[in-house]
């Protein structure tokens, strides 16, 4: 009787039960990665700067495949033809890299809508099969050089990532992408399933127990204003050049512009990319170069606030010494000429006119401090100075490729003068007093600056990280390091005395601001190549400053003509929300203007 019982029991399995028929016919355990959504950028308020937008990878495993498939039917669907079908399918099956029974990539990066007509009718094709996969999507045509781009992950990075990585993923290539990477990444899951020797999902391996869920990455929050970063870059269309805006108090980089730029979607991880790559980086006017950490410009008379700081510290100068100019400073039979004119001036008026005579004298004076022979001990002591400035090194922006700029040293030029058995003079440097030698720096060094000048003698780090939109994470970044510089607080207010009234009444009058007192200090930086750059720095309102900048723009002549005038129009942006309509002609003169 149990043996008639058992034999009926079997037939039940065997005819009945298909569930037992179908799992005796499963031959193989799938794996399918999860991959995880990465994290989004939003600026200071909120608004979103990056999507994630779906794209699929095609996926086949070769001993799957149905021999007998409609080949012409699948590559009509993809829009391929049949000698790239083959070509795709031609793998070296004897290498380590690929096999017939493990799944590699037939066709990547295809859009959602190209999906939607072969998802219908897949089960015609066993063996092949999409994974969903994410890329990028910007909102806002801006900030390309700070968000950065993905790409696909190289032989080196994979070797180093403990797993981590694989062929075909893909990971931050530069910008804050770059940077935040492992924050914003993710963690990839796994599904497993059963398949049939067709290939076929016939259930979730042990009920999904063994599954693991994708992780997401961590959404960031940076410091940018994208309405203020929006405007910046219109104001630069045309124009060749860079703007860095810091907040002050918390060394938040506010926008940072590089000019010519590029629409971020550009280098989105699409069938495209690589045409745009290319038309980008063999483009003249090299718009991949991020100009504000990369760029070295000599400062120009944005130098001379500072060299100011340095020379009363040092009883070099005071607000009440005067000096006569006559149009220039004469050495033996060379004179270096002025464009303020003659006159008599102190400190606040030398800043207020950029009176270059008064600063090659407080040069030389610095330089000789221990006499017209030894003009190394003075220049050590300046560049001591300097540096406490944050120049001649990076500040740490958290944005890869930062030039530290250039502090030209005492072996700098005993090297330049070994033909004259290493011996130089200040004369032989004068320049550097007006910011026109050897020195060099960046446009992000030139907006601490105007940020250290408004905090009367301290900045902190610049970054673009402010927090991560969970606010569980804490981060040292949260609260940058803040650096003091070596200089008296006293020494301040002549100094921003003398940039206040260079834009009520001097050079700077291009960056007045109706009800905003503006202290800034224009600069014309001489170029050897062709026409001169037009250069300025500033922060504003006096009191309380909420914002400072620096503006160079390449080739466009006087400081006062074009970067003045665009750093009021984001100044004015940034603290009033909008542009007073009596200053809409000069709005409208930079946005039309076009500077080879």
């Amino acid at each position: 009787m149990s043996t008639l019982v058992l034999l009926v029991s079997a037939a039940k399995l065997q005819l009945a039960d298909s569930t037992y028929h179908t799992k005796a016919e499963s031959t193989t355990i799938g794996e399918s990665v999860q991959y995880p959504a990465r994290g989004l950028f939003k600026d200071r308020n909120g608004k979103l700067l990056v999507l994630n937008e779906p794209i699929y990878d095609l996926m086949v495993t070769v001993g799957q495949m149905d021999p007998k498939m409609d080949t012409l039917k699948f590559c009509e669907l993809l829009n391929i033809d049949e000698s790239e079908f083959r070509d795709r399918l031609n793998k070296d099956f004897s290498s380590v890299r690929f096999s017939r029974r493990v799944p590699f990539i037939f066709l990547s990066k295809i859009a959602a809508h190209e999906v939607a007509p072969l998802l219908e009718v897949l089960y015609e094709f066993p063996g092949f099969d999409f994974v969903p996969r994410s890329h990028r999507q910007y909102p806002y045509p801006n900030a390309a050089h700070v968000l950065g781009y993905l790409g696909e992950v190289n032989t080196a990075q994979i070797e180093k990532s403990d797993g981590r990585y694989e062929s075909g993923d893909y990971i931050g290539t530069s910008g804050l992408e770059s940077k935040y990477e492992e924050q914003l990444r993710g963690s990839k899951g796994v599904k497993y399933v059963l398949r049939d020797n067709l290939g076929r999902v016939v259930e979730p391996l042990r009920g999904g127990t063994l599954d693991t869920a994708a992780v997401s990455g961590r959404d960031i929050v940076l410091t940018l204003d994208i309405e203020l970063q929006a405007y910046g870059e219109q104001l630069m269309q045309g124009k060749r050049g860079a703007i860095v805006a810091l907040e002050p108090n918390t060394g938040e980089v506010l926008a940072t512009i590089s000019a010519p730029n590029y629409d971020p979607n550009q280098l989105s991880i699409g069938k495209n990319r690589g045409e745009a790559y290319e038309a980008l980086s063999t483009d003249s006017l090299n718009p991949l170069l991020n100009r504000p950490i990369m760029s070295k410009y000599p400062p120009g008379s944005l130098f001379k606030p500072i060299l100011s700081l340095i020379a009363l510290q040092n009883n070099i100068i005071t607000p009440r010494n005067y000096i006569t100019c006559n149009g220039g400073y004469t050495y033996y039979k060379t004179t270096w000429n002025c464009h303020a004119g003659g006159g008599v001036r102190n400190l606040v008026s030398a800043l207020t006119y950029s009176c270059n005579t008064y600063y090659y004298i407080a040069y030389r004076n610095l330089l000789e401090i221990e006499g017209f022979r030894k003009p190394q001990v003075g220049l050590d002591s300046l560049n001591y100075y300097l540096r406490s400035f944050g120049l001649g090194q990076r500040l740490g922006i958290d944005v890869s490729g930062e030039s530290p700029g250039f502090l030209p040293t005492s072996d700098f030029y005993k090297n330049l003068y070994k033909e004259e058995n290493g011996i130089w003079y200040s004369t032989y440097t004068i320049s550097n007093g007006i910011g026109q030698g050897e020195l060099e720096l960046t446009t992000l060094q030139m907006a601490n600056l105007a940020a250290i000048l408004a905090n009367r003698g301290h900045y902190f780090q610049p970054h673009l990280f402010k927090t991560f939109d969970d606010d569980n994470f804490f981060q040292d970044r949260l609260i940058p390091a803040r650096h003091e510089v070596p200089i008296d607080k006293e020494h301040y207010e002549p100094v921003i005395e003398g940039m206040s009234r260079s834009i009520s009444r001097g050079t700077g009058i291009g960056a007045y601001i109706p009800g905003i007192e503006v202290c800034g200090k224009t600069g014309t930086s001489e170029n050897p190549h062709g026409d001169d750059h037009s250069v300025f720095f500033a922060f504003a309102p006096r009191d309380n400053p909420q914002i400072a900048i620096a503006v160079y723009v390449e080739n466009a002549g006087w400081g006062g003509t074009y970067a003045a005038p665009i750093a009021s129009l984001m100044m004015e942006k940034y603290i009033t929300g909008e542009i007073n309509k009596q200053r809409g002609w000069l709005e409208n003169r930079i946005l039309q203007a076009k500077i080879d």
